[in-house]
């Protein structure tokens, strides 16, 4: 598709986060059953079930979405459910309401806990480690596409070119720690029950309001020190990492297997500062020394199951530029990606 110059608004970029492409819409004329997605009350899972819908839509087949969530964002429901998405208040911290829910072929999980977890550390391991276990035994027989992250690997340098699949998990800190106890969960389930599952590593999916590239033209633009703590990172466009996750279902495995989900990049913090204080006009401080060591994956394996991405890097970074200097919203959330030490 041809993409705008110019993201104006929300409505225009929930709408491109939503458009499903071609493989996406074949993949719906083959997938036997519905689509849940758990944890859809969350930043990315609004435009990912939309995403589902419209490929469904394009693909002509009769398929239902259903989201589950707590649904805090009452507003977020809402449009869920104006757009066809069927809705299920459900608190996944209960196992008695998890009971409760339709079994449906096809899970994309999303729910859990990251920022927060200093001081509350045993909420954050109920939610990535506890909640898994409920999961993974009432959708036993479903195909389960596990939101995971490159946090589980050890930290690396640049010019590794990032960690592979095949790379030895080495979380540092609780938080990451308890996002490997979420997959050793899922694949004791999957070896258990012989349930086909794929974990999905991501890091980081990009939406103008949030996100990597949010954060470091924040900082530019408000004339702030950019952190460079952290000088290396892998970015993916959220329209791109959404339409990943639904094709994933066919990607399921038992035992479990894992997949890199990210750009095929590896960006520098000092080239995105100073792009954007190009396009924005703007002068450029730092703050922090950079580290040798990052969070970086390898996502070559993902790139030849998918292609490239749709949306380059230099095209999300000319969007975010703009969506600042036409006062675009934010939703005050910093994905800390500088934090190497696992202290969220």
């Amino acid at each position: 598709m041809e993409y705008p110059t110019e993201i104006k608004d929300e409505a225009q970029l929930e709408d491109l986060l939503s458009v499903p492409n071609a493989d996406l819409i074949a993949l719906m004329k083959r997938l036997a059953g519905d689509i849940m997605i758990l944890g859809i009350g969350g930043k990315m899972g609004i435009t990912l079930g939309r995403q589902a819908l419209n490929a469904i839509s394009a693909a002509g087949v009769d398929k239902k979405v259903i989201g589950v969530s707590r649904f805090s964002d009452a507003a977020g429901r809402k449009r869920l459910e104006a757009w066809g998405v069927e809705t299920i208040a459900c608190d996944l911290l209960d196992s008695n309401e998890i009971a409760k829910l339709p079994h449906v072929k096809n899970i994309i999980y999303m729910a859990g806990r990251k920022f927060g977890t200093n001081g509350t550390e045993e909420l954050t391991w109920a939610m990535n480690a506890l909640v898994p276990g409920y999961v993974g035994t009432h959708f036993k027989n479903s195909n389960i596409v596990v939101f995971s992250t490159g946090c589980v690997y050890p930290l690396v340098n640049a010019q590794s070119g990032g960690c592979t699949e095949d790379a030895a998990p080495a979380p540092i800190g609780e938080y990451a720690q308890s996002c490997l106890g979420r997959e050793r969960i899922f694949s004791y389930c999957s070896k258990q029950f012989g349930t086909e599952i794929l974990l999905f590593r991501l890091n980081y999916a990009i939406d103008l309001r949030y996100g990597v590239l949010h954060d470091i033209g924040q900082q530019v633009f408000q004339g702030k020190p950019v952190n460079n703590t952290v000088g290396h990172f892998n970015i993916l466009w959220q329209g791109d990492a959404n339409s990943q996750a639904l094709r994933c279902l066919e990607y399921c495995t038992s035992p479990a297997a894992s997949l890199n989900i990210t750009g095929p990049e590896i960006v520098r913090v000092e080239y995105i500062a100073e792009k954007f204080a190009e396009l924005m006009g703007k002068k450029i401080r730092y703050t922090g020394e950079s580290a040798d060591k990052c969070y970086l994956n390898d996502s070559s394996k993902a790139t030849e199951l998918f292609g490239k991405p749709r949306v380059s890097v230099e095209q999300m970074i000319k969007w975010q530029a703009a969506w600042f200097m036409r006062g675009g919203a934010s939703l005050g959330k910093p994905t800390h990606f500088e934090v190497n030490d696992g202290k969220y």
